[in-house]
């Protein structure tokens, strides 16, 4: 069936710190040393039209670091970078520093046109619906993350998506 996708966790959310060592009283940006994009999960509750889930984000390094803004989204090109398609992406909220402790957790919830039907599926705009096996998510200052969704493929209309700012709170 036909039905966009992101991540959603399990697990509490962390506690924000208010500093790290050598800090200067802010954690340092996260980097891509510092964080693990897991598979993408489609949301059970989804309003309707949409695939909508959440991408988790861990902290994997020995120390805080922060998180910040909105990720950018595109489908993957399939094996070939210079083919990823970005996708238009609408910011929902207003986005805050998240400062994560090691072993930490942050989740966005992307939100996707949804292909409409089952295996012919078809989009209500009209335009041709698109499948990825994979997205790529940006994370701001911690570069761009490939994953796959933990059961199916990224399917959406209107090569758009509307992401959420980085939270500790796991999106419903």
């Amino acid at each position: 069936s036909g039905g966009s996708s992101s991540t959603g966790g399990t697990g509490g959310g962390a506690k924000p710190t208010a500093s790290a060592p050598g800090s200067g009283g802010k954690a340092k940006a996260c980097t891509m040393q510092d964080i693990e994009v897991s598979p993408a999960h489609l949301a059970d509750v989804r309003p309707p039209g949409t695939g909508t889930g959440a991408v988790l984000i861990s902290v994997t390094s020995h120390t805080a670091c922060t998180l910040n803004g909105f990720p950018q989204v595109a489908g993957a090109g399939n094996g070939s970078p210079d083919k990823n398609l970005p996708l238009a992406t609408t910011n929902s909220g207003t986005a805050a520093p998240v400062t994560l402790t090691p072993g930490a957790r942050a989740w966005t919830k992307l939100t996707f046109v949804n292909v409409q039907g089952e295996a012919d599926g078809y989009c209500v705009s009209g335009s041709t619906p698109v499948v990825f096996p994979t997205l790529v998510i940006r994370v701001p200052g911690a570069g761009a993350h490939q994953i796959g969704m933990d059961d199916g493929q990224f399917a959406e209309c209107d090569n758009k998506v509307t992401v959420t700012p980085f939270s500790l709170t796991k999106p419903a």
